[in-house]
C-alpha cells in the first residue's frame, strides 16, 4: 500500500465539503461562534427545569460543572504539551505534529475542551433553541474544522500522520498510558498562565452573564451581587496575570 493509499484509508471524514466548511468556520469562529451563541440568548428564552427553581439550581450546577470540565481539560493540555493552532492568516496551520502530553491519547483535545465549556453553557440556559440549534451548530461547526486541519495534516506530515490516528483517537481520549504520560512531563505553569489566562477569563465571565441573564429573563430582576462577588477576583487574577505576562515574568513563547 502507498502513501496515498494509507492516507485516503486512515477514516471519515475528508469529504472536499466538509473541509471547505472547515476552513470557512476555523477562518471566522473568533467572531461567528461567539455571535451564534448571543444570538441564541436573545431570541430564546431560559426555562426553569419542572418550572422549579431548586431544579433550576441543579441543572446549573450541572452546567457550570460541565463547563469548567472544559476550562481544567484545556489546562492540563496546555500544561503538559503546547499546540500551535492558531493558524496562520486565518488559515489552517501547523508547525509541528505534536503528539506528547494529552495528544497521545486525543487528536483534537483542545476542541474537545471547547465544546465541553460551550454545551456546558447551554445547560445553564436551557433553552429549546440553545439544544436544538447551538448543540448541533457547534458539533458539526467543530467537526467540519478537525477535517479541514486533518486535510491539512496528511499533506504535510504524510506517513507520520497517518499511523499517528491509527494510534489516537479522534475526540475522546484513551486512557492507557494517561498515568504514565502524567507523571512522565513537567506541567508547566508558566506557559499555561501566559497562554490561557484569556480563554479562562472569557470562559468565567461567560457563565457569569449567562446566570444573569437567565434570572433577568425568568424573574425580570437581577440578583448580581453573589456572581459579582465571585467574578471580581476572577477580574482581579485576569489583570494580574496581564501585567505579569507583559512584563515577561511568565517567559515567552
Amino acid at each position: 500500500m502507498t502513501v496515498e493509499d494509507s492516507i485516503s484509508a486512515v477514516g471519515p471524514g475528508t469529504h472536499p465539503a466538509w473541509v471547505a466548511a472547515g476552513r470557512f468556520f476555523f477562518r471566522y469562529r473568533d467572531a461567528l461562534f461567539p455571535l451564534v451563541f448571543l444570538a441564541i440568548l436573545l431570541t430564546s428564552r431560559a426555562r426553569w427545569p419542572f418550572h422549579d427553581r431548586a431544579w433550576d439550581w441543579v441543572l446549573n450546577a450541572v452546567g457550570i460543572a460541565v463547563a469548567l470540565s472544559g476550562q481544567v481539560w484545556r489546562a492540563l493540555v496546555i500544561g503538559l504539551a503546547y499546540i500551535r493552532r492558531g493558524g496562520k492568516d486565518r488559515q489552517v496551520y501547523a508547525e509541528s505534529l505534536v503528539q506528547d502530553g494529552i495528544f497521545a491519547h486525543s487528536r483534537n483535545p483542545l476542541y474537545l475542551g471547547n465544546l465541553l465549556g460551550l454545551i456546558g453553557l447551554l445547560i445553564i440556559h436551557n433553552s429549546p433553541a440553545g439544544y436544538v440549534i447551538g448543540v448541533p451548530f457547534y458539533l458539526l461547526a467543530y467537526w467540519a474544522i478537525v477535517c479541514a486541519e486533518e486535510d491539512f495534516l496528511r499533506r504535510h506530515f504524510g506517513q507520520e500522520y497517518v499511523e499517528y490516528c491509527r494510534r489516537v483517537p479522534r475526540f475522546f481520549p484513551t486512557l492507557k498510558g494517561l498515568r504514565t504520560t502524567l507523571g512522565s512531563m513537567r506541567f508547566d505553569w508558566r506557559r499555561l498562565l501566559r497562554k490561557e489566562y484569556g480563554t479562562t477569563f472569557t470562559g468565567l465571565t461567560a457563565i457569569c452573564l449567562v446566570l444573569l441573564w437567565d434570572d433577568y429573563q425568568v424573574l425580570g430582576t437581577v440578583h448580581a451581587r453573589g456572581i459579582l462577588m465571585l467574578w471580581l477576583p476572577v477580574t482581579a487574577a485576569y489583570l494580574v496575570i496581564l501585567v505579569l505576562k507583559k512584563r515577561g515574568a511568565l517567559g515567552k513563547g
